[in-house]
């Protein structure tokens, strides 16, 4: 397997259940709180390595000098996953969210960056022996925008294979972007924010997939909740179908889903095939409560297929 390396955020999710999610104004009595690893980028790490058939998973980024902090890097290092780019910061805390969750499996997440912030530039830039050695650099967007354009750019300057999972999405995202990303990750909502899809469909879908293509992305994958991936590139357009399974929790459906696809992807699968472990393995983690505490082992998804 190739190397993976993923920069991005780390935060501590405390999760709320409810019977039903509150509306504008409205409080509800919720069943239970909890307090776990979580963030974007730690998720993702932390799946990948669960997931990796050898320890060939590293991250970049920041917590704060705190317990929370500790907690996180422990949890990542449990996971199989290299820890040495991960700075403790000493005058901020460790990011959080708070991620409310009904009996649907339905979320909501707020996020209160902290740390995350510290993952900046300047930061990107005094890790640059760990981009040389990567194969394979995934990013989202819960670290300064500047500092996850600044990496993307110095990522193919080196040579690499860039996965961009657009969470949460800005808007738009510029067209010299666009052009260095090798494969791109949105949701349904992510899609319409950054790719000015028309509507609720799957043709629309395709429509706004394809017009990212024509930027000059690489592969642009669709996450779809329970109808599957769409898969779009120059020369493909096929839907994969999600593994049937009843939804707990959907907290860290998408970042099981980046994660698995790129291990599949470092291992050499192709990239249907990768996409369809992908599925396998989001299937598993949203029939579990949790973000990193449902993500599956390497043989519970080679067993589901």
């Amino acid at each position: 397997m190739k190397s993976v390396l993923i920069v991005g955020s780390l935060n501590m999710d405390a999760s709320v259940s409810a019977a039903r999610l509150p509306v504008s104004g409205e409080t509800v009595t919720g069943k239970s709180i909890s307090y776990t690893p979580g963030g974007k980028g730690a998720n993702q790490a932390a799946a990948a390595g669960k997931l990796a058939d050898s320890s060939q998973v590293h991250m970049i980024g920041c917590v704060g000098k705190d317990v929370f902090g500790g907690r996180l890097i422990d949890s990542l290092a449990a996971s199989n996953v290299g820890t040495q780019g991960i700075r403790m910061c000493d005058d901020c805390s460790t990011g959080s969210a708070i991620v409310m969750v009904d009996d649907t499996g339905a979320n909501r997440i707020i996020v209160v960056p902290g740390s995350n912030s510290c993952c900046n530039t300047a930061y990107i830039q005094s890790m640059d022996a760990m981009l040389q050695k990567a194969d394979y650099v995934m990013f989202q967007m819960e670290i300064p925008l500047d500092a996850v354009y600044y990496g993307i750019r110095r990522s193919k300057e080196l040579g690499k294979t860039v996965i961009l999972n657009p969470a949460p999405a800005p808007g738009p995202i510029p067209a010299d972007i666009l052009r260095l990303v090798d494969y791109l990750t949105p949701n349904e909502t992510e899609l319409m924010q950054i790719g000015g899809c028309g509507g609720e469909k799957l043709e629309y879908y395709t429509q706004a997939a394809k017009s990212l293509i024509d930027c000059g992305v690489g592969n642009v994958i669709v996450t779809l909740g329970s109808q599957g991936a769409l898969v779009v590139n120059r020369d493909l357009e096929e839907l994969v179908p999600a593994v049937p399974t009843e939804a707990v929790d959907t907290t860290a459906a998408g970042d099981c889903f980046n994660a698995a696809m790129v291990v599949a992807l470092a291992e050499g699968k192709p990239l249907l095939q990768a996409v369809r472990f992908a599925n396998a393995a989001a299937a598993i983690s949203v029939s579990r409560k949790g973000a990193q505490s449902s993500l599956p082992a390497r043989q519970e998804v080679l067993q589901s297929f």
